[in-house]
């Protein structure tokens, strides 16, 4: 049964690589809605649907009705499936220089799930006191840590991950045809996803988000919510 929805473009590249720049480009040249982390973030009962995606029964129909493409994780941990499912939708692999990913990538998610500073404290304790965030933090374990993750062989120091992004990319450029397939760093500007896509390129500068402060002021402020509701509800009992 055909889909019933239109996926035009499958994101592959690793999160901070701009992904959250790539979601709001592509939907000012109108492929969006484009789903993105963000849309997880937002809304933790999608969670449920990744993890059953990740236990091989992929409900995409329903993870993505609405939406037009998809950049970023969880949709990119999936491209090699999606690529199946969505047979005519193009692939865009972004890119960045791998020690500035690195650095980049080590400051918010790894940062999220380990060590002792402020933001894995309060994401650990908001997990003790929230089911659906607990959920969550398996499923990132599952994507990224553990052995179905991207960084299954090791991620501890910076050439473990280092090494598995440029397998990743390479991984990605051989098994997507290169007719489908276009590798782009958002430092290159509209022309090359333009000519990608077979659209003009706008008038305006290709936009610009600060996915790093994004990510870390979406992580605490939300766990800070929480604790500050479970703290709350314990005093009035």
């Amino acid at each position: 049964m055909a889909p019933e929805f239109n996926i035009q473009l499958i994101g592959a590249g690793l999160p901070r690589t701009g992904t959250l720049t790539q979601k709001l480009a592509l939907e000012e040249l109108g492929l969006g809605p484009c789903y993105h982390w963000v849309n997880v973030l937002a809304d933790l009962d999608q969670v449920g649907l990744w993890t059953q995606a990740l236990d091989g029964d992929g409900p995409w129909a329903e993870i993505f009705a609405g939406h037009n493409s998809t950049v970023d994780w969880p949709g990119g941990y999936f491209y090699e499936e999606l690529i199946d499912v969505y047979p005519d939708a193009k692939v865009l692999l972004s890119v960045r220089d791998p020690v500035k990913w690195e650095r980049s990538f080590r400051d918010t998610i790894w940062t999220m799930c380990h060590g002792e500073t402020l933001m894995p404290l309060l994401s650990r304790s908001r997990a003790l006191i929230d089911p659906r965030w607990e959920r969550y933090l398996t499923l990132v374990e599952r994507m990224f840590w553990g052995p179905q993750g991207t960084f299954a062989a090791g991620h501890s120091e910076p050439e473990q991950m280092i090494e598995q992004m440029q397998a990743h990319n390479e991984a990605v450029k051989h098994l997507v045809p290169p007719e489908r397939l276009l590798v782009w760093e958002v430092g290159e500007g509209w022309g090359p996803l333009c000519d990608f896509l077979g659209v003009a390129v706008p008038d305006t500068p290709l936009p610009h988000a600060n996915e790093r402060d994004a990510f870390v002021e979406r992580v605490i402020a939300a766990a800070l919510d929480a604790l500050g509701g479970w703290r709350e509800s314990a005093l009035r009992v």
